[in-house]
């Protein structure tokens, strides 16, 4: 399309704005295309931009559901495998917890001790109780042990303490020789007592 109008001729000061059907064909269209750029940037700032922002948000936040009720979903279709472990793991701290003394077995412990290592040949030095001490859910029960004996003696007393109905752990070996195939053995046996039960104890004293 050709014009025969050259617009480094216009004087906007000349156009008649009451007489917008009189303007030359070229400038009626340069106006209508920035009035249309306007209602449209207009149009965008006022009525889309902000749906937009929504609809991200929205799509954001749809995202998230999805994942979460995938988390959900999932918990739902394992919940009674959960609480059958549940069960399971009930089970089993019940069972752990009857291997642990209570407070009046606590004394008898060093008898059990001293009679599973002197079956094995053991001669006992010494064994005393250590300060008790308190941790967050037991309370922990030290023991020190000096006995004379053999290697092989010590294995069968270890194997012993292992087999004691009561929890019983070893801790801080310390061996010395002595001749003739005798050894002194130091170590700490340590026995647990839930905190619970102290709880218990405490609550029932008058």
């Amino acid at each position: 399309m050709k014009f025969d109008f050259d617009l480094s001729e216009l004087d906007i000061n000349n156009l008649d704005f009451e007489n917008v059907g009189g303007w030359p064909k070229p400038v009626k269209i340069i106006s209508c295309v920035l009035a249309a750029i306007i209602v449209f940037g207009a149009t965008y700032y006022f009525f889309v931009a902000d749906k937009i922002t929504t609809l991200s948000t929205a799509s954001n936040e749809e995202k998230t559901l999805r994942s979460t009720y995938r988390i959900k979903y999932a918990a739902a279709v394992n919940l009674e495998l959960y609480r059958q472990q549940m069960i399971d793991m009930e089970e089993l701290f019940a069972t752990l917890l009857k291997r642990l003394p209570s407070s009046h077995e606590t004394p008898g412990l060093i008898d059990d001790i001293t009679y599973v290592g002197t079956s094995s040949g053991l001669t006992f030095l010494g064994i005393n109780w250590l300060p008790e001490i308190t941790k967050q859910f037991y309370t922990e029960l030290p023991i020190t042990i000096e006995v004379v004996g053999k290697y092989h003696e010590f294995g069968d007393f270890v194997a012993k303490v292992a087999e004691l109905p009561r929890i019983v752990t070893l801790h801080n070996f310390k061996i010395k020789q002595l001749g003739d195939g005798r050894l002194n053995l130091n170590i700490v046996a340590k026995t647990y007592r839930y905190q619970s039960e102290e709880v218990d104890s405490s609550e029932a004293t008058p």
